[in-house]
């Protein structure tokens, strides 16, 4: 009886196994498929990747617009209540001319008695 493992052929570990070009054939379809995939991968990031710099682009010149209007309301607002305090400042200002003129003495009196209190309240 012979012993298949006594062979040299036997010993060797490709024996049996025969490299077919069906093997070779598939690892390089893969290869290529797999390179495929990569760059249909990366296309695909860099069209996504456009689209959302778009969409960022758009945003910030929306806000953009939106921060302008916005300041220019508030300093148009904010000149319309500068020109109604100077307004009403100015009729403050006459109005006490008047009162003034009216009573002089009255107001005399009065700024006396006030600048008595504040030295008062000074001393202490």
């Amino acid at each position: 009886m012979s012993n298949p493992f006594s062979t040299p052929n036997s010993l060797d570990p490709e024996a049996g196994f025969t490299q077919t070009p069906s093997i070779g054939q598939a690892a390089n379809d893969l290869r290529v498929a797999a390179g495929e995939k990569a760059r249909e991968f990366v296309q695909t990031a860099e069209s996504k990747a456009a689209v959302l710099k778009e969409r960022a682009v758009e945003s910030a010149q929306h806000f953009r617009e939106s921060a302008t209007e916005k300041a220019n309301h508030l300093k148009e607002s904010a000149t319309e209540q500068w020109q109604d305090t100077r307004v009403k400042a100015r009729e403050l200002q006459v109005t006490a001319e008047d009162y003034i003129r009216q009573n002089p003495t009255k107001c005399v009196v009065s700024a006396l008695g006030l600048g008595f209190l504040i030295g008062l309240i000074v001393r202490r």
